[in-house]
């Protein structure tokens, strides 16, 4: 399985200084604390922490879901700190796609209609691609299949083509497999691999040590912090792991 295919090195970032809070006084969540991080553009990273460690946040103010309370954040050449909601909609829009763990998929609509319902609300991308996406994920003969219809490994699969779909610079997936059996799993971490090689920048949260054996570089957090980030010279196949 491989991953549609892109042009150059994409979707490095940098964050300097960022702090993240729910709440205030006594009931104040400090979920970032004093974030520094650089990863060069197409690499795979594994943020690796437990519930309530930052991670999750952590991906949301990369890809501009959310806004950090201070501090400097630039992703694929934009600095996104300190921008209005509508901006930061705009900067998703055209630089990042985003993979949940519980897929999102329209239920009344089919896989080809998933995928194309994010070219058709961002006006990025060409319905004649999705055909093409669809094959990428190993799912061309799903393409009339609802929701439903498909397994939750075939479903993820969908989620990522549609991801893919407005060609982003970063790919952001949260607990990607955490819905899935081993070998469903593997699959779908083969093609965020696959994505990575391609060129385009991949970030994934993930609580499972062995998954994080696949990254290039591994992120771990705690507390609201980042205590380590270690490069990988030789991540394991997506293919061959197991858990």
């Amino acid at each position: 399985m491989s991953a549609p295919t892109t042009t150059g090195v994409r979707g490095g970032f940098r964050l300097e200084g960022v702090h993240k809070v729910y709440g205030t006084g006594e009931a104040a969540v400090h979920a970032l604390r004093d974030i520094n991080l650089e990863i060069p553009p197409g690499e795979l990273v594994a943020v690796l922490g437990a519930s309530g460690s930052g991670k999750t946040t952590l991906l949301n103010v990369i890809g501009g879901i959310e806004s950090a309370d201070s501090g400097s954040i630039e992703v694929a050449g934009v600095r996104i700190s300190h921008r209005r909601p509508s901006s930061l909609g705009r900067f998703r829009r055209d630089h990042v796609g985003f993979v949940f763990q519980f897929f999102n998929l329209i239920p009344s609509l089919t896989a080809a209609e998933n995928v194309a319902v994010m070219i058709e609300l961002t006006g990025r991308g060409d319905r004649r691609d999705v055909p093409r996406l669809l094959d990428a994920v190993g799912l061309s003969d799903r393409a009339g299949h609802f929701p439903a219809q498909l397994s939750g490994g075939q479903q993820q699969r969908v989620s990522i083509a549609r991801a893919l779909a407005t060609d982003p610079d970063l790919l952001l997936a949260d607990e990607p497999t955490g819905a899935l059996d081993v070998a469903t799993g593997r699959t779908v971490l083969e093609l965020l691999q696959d994505t990575s090689r391609a060129g385009r920048g991949v970030v994934m949260v993930t609580h499972n040590e062995v998954v994080s054996t696949i990254a290039d570089r591994v992120v771990r957090t705690s507390d609201g912090r980042i205590t380590s980030v270690t490069r990988n010279d030789s991540p394991a196949d997506a293919a061959a792991i197991r858990w």
